[in-house]
């Protein structure tokens, strides 16, 4: 278990021992201010986090008996996505803040409602938005900022998954479909680097499998236009069917140049799946619009290579120290959870759009 140089450490309940439950459990046993006091699954997830942890954590198949037992200062809720609103108000009930995978609710009034019980509650509630933690997804934003207005975005993440993932995508896709689970990331990020007002959007999916729920889709597209001028699409696809030959997309153009992540190891055959693959950048690219008189370019394109190139681990480890100083310093977390909420709305009404067939303008 971590040794702890504090009196004190904040006591974290970890449920949901998945991909992501099982990195922040990693980076809770790292960081003295944490204790792990529990680690909640349904299945056997527990018991193998538990000995991968080094073992002697008090383990439960229910949560509502683990917030009972444990009592914990904290709790971290990387479950399936059905599951957010109501655990995460029942912890908030309990008296403990919330680190909380995105997205934050299953529905635009479920994170409303978590939105409103942390602020009854006096606790914090972060949203795992992990690409906000990472440096190069920092700079890529600041770049594109860089751009003038208005905007073009073109970002995918299409995940040929087999085995284990896509049993995690299937079990995903009886709430939520890839343009929504994966999608409220780069909607997010596509609002940062605008930061205008969304007002419509546009989208198309396709089932390409029996394997699915019918009325669910595993393939998706989608395009916002926002008030400035800017439009900005994303794509998403899950299953053993999707290709690789272009799923790592992460591409802004503005009228002074454009500027994109090139991601050429993350891009190579059999990566799309990997979580590791998803947030890893590696370089990004430049390009200068401006011309001189003979209609050439006056500057060649730039390359940014940062040296602090986190892995997903240390990306989490980030996340958590955030989690940590919004608990100490009380932090207002008011345009984080809002931000949040915004990126949500803005998901589902592209989920309408593909349902209906129409276009959906956001409120």
């Amino acid at each position: 278990m971590s040794s702890s140089l504090n009196e004190n450490p904040l006591r974290v309940l970890v449920v949901g021992c998945g991909n992501m439950g099982a990195s922040h459990a990693f980076a809770y046993q790292l960081l003295d201010e944490f204790e792990i006091c529990g680690i909640v699954s349904t299945g056997k997830s527990k018991d193998v986090l538990n000995e991968k942890l080094g073992g002697g954590y008090s383990l439960f198949s229910d949560y509502e008996t683990a917030l009972k037992e444990t009592k914990p200062d904290a709790v971290c809720i990387s479950t399936y996505p059905d599951t957010h609103e109501e655990f995460a108000i029942l912890a908030l009930q309990s008296g403990a803040h919330v680190f909380i995978e995105k997205p934050l609710a299953a529905t635009v009034e479920g994170a409303k409602n978590v939105v409103a019980a942390a602020k009854e509650a006096g606790k914090q509630v972060v949203v795992g938005y992990i690409l906000r933690h990472h440096p190069s997804w920092e700079r890529f934003v600041a770049e594109a900022q860089n751009l003038g207005k208005p905007l073009v975005m073109r970002m995918n993440l299409n995940q040929q998954s087999h085995g284990y993932m896509w049993g995690v995508h299937r079990n995903l896709m009886k709430s939520l479909s890839p343009i929504v689970d994966c999608g409220v990331h780069y909607i997010d990020v596509m609002c940062q680097m605008t930061r205008s007002k969304p007002l419509r959007v546009n989208a198309i999916g396709a089932r390409l499998t029996e394997d699915i729920p019918a009325g669910n889709y595993n393939y998706g597209q989608l395009q916002i236009w926002f008030e400035d001028g800017s439009v900005g699409w994303y794509e998403a696809g899950w299953g053993p069917m999707i290709s690789e030959t272009a799923f790592f997309v992460k591409d802004v153009i503005g009228p002074k140049g454009s500027v994109s992540i090139v991601a050429k190891d993350a891009g190579a055959t059999g990566k799309s799946a990997s979580v590791e693959a998803h947030t890893k950048t590696e370089s990004i690219r430049v390009h200068h619009a401006a011309l001189n008189e003979k209609d050439e370019f006056v500057q060649e394109d730039s390359w940014i290579n940062l040296e602090d190139e986190p892995d997903h681990q240390e990306l989490c480890n980030r996340e958590q120290r955030f989690f940590l100083k919004a608990i100490l310093e009380n932090t207002d977390l008011t345009d984080h959870l809002q931000d949040a909420v915004t990126s949500l709305q803005i998901a589902f009404a592209c989920d309408e759009s593909v349902r209906t067939g129409r276009t959906v303008d956001l409120e």
